[in-house]
């Protein structure tokens, strides 16, 4: 189960879905397919749950799915803003996220 650390806030703004890191005061903006694949995680679902929902609410293929859902679960590991990070690859798939300060 992913689990944000406790001073990492998720909210949804007029602009779209946003991570405030309170520690270090970065937030990053997400993407709605990215939002989606959070949302899933964050209430129990796992990646192959995650990736489900995003190819059938957005037409994605299943197998582009799942690479999609494995990069944002490394960007928020990367950055440090879950507990334990998730061990998943990177096969390529675009970015989901983008990083502002």
């Amino acid at each position: 189960m992913l689990e944000l650390r406790e001073d990492v806030f998720v909210t949804d703004t007029d602009y779209g879905t946003v991570l405030l890191d309170e520690r270090s005061g970065e937030y990053w903006m997400l993407n709605p397919t990215a939002a989606l694949v959070l949302r899933t995680l964050l209430a129990g679902g796992m990646s192959e749950d995650a990736a489900n929902q995003l190819a059938t609410e957005f037409d994605v293929d299943p197998r582009i799915a799942i690479q999609d859902v494995d990069v944002l679960l490394d960007e928020l590991g990367t950055a440090g803003l879950v507990r334990q990070p998730p061990n998943a690859h990177q096969d390529g798939a675009p970015a989901d996220t983008t990083r502002q300060r």
